[in-house]
């Protein structure tokens, strides 16, 4: 892991720019102590979709992942199926 450091100015509306490299992505923001913050990349998952990354939904979606890798699709004879349909 590199280390690196810069002395940044905070200006009148309160931003620092941290370079473009970074532009549009997200950020966690944690005030380690008085005068010192920590930021880290971040994914964020709005509370409405959480059950797909926890618990047994979770390890239902990765099973339906791993059939999906392993069985991928194919044409359907539709002559085939509407005879086991009758």
């Amino acid at each position: 892991m590199r280390h690196s450091q810069a002395v940044k100015v905070v200006g009148a509306s309160g931003q620092i720019s941290i370079g473009k490299q970074y532009a549009g992505q997200t950020v966690l923001m944690e005030q380690v102590e008085e005068g010192v913050w920590l930021l880290k990349i971040a994914k964020v998952i709005p509370d409405s979709e959480l059950w797909i990354h926890a618990g047994p939904k979770k390890t239902r979606i990765d099973q339906a992942i791993s059939w999906a890798r392993e069985n991928p699709p194919k044409e359907t004879d539709l002559e085939t199926l509407s005879g086991r349909i009758s």
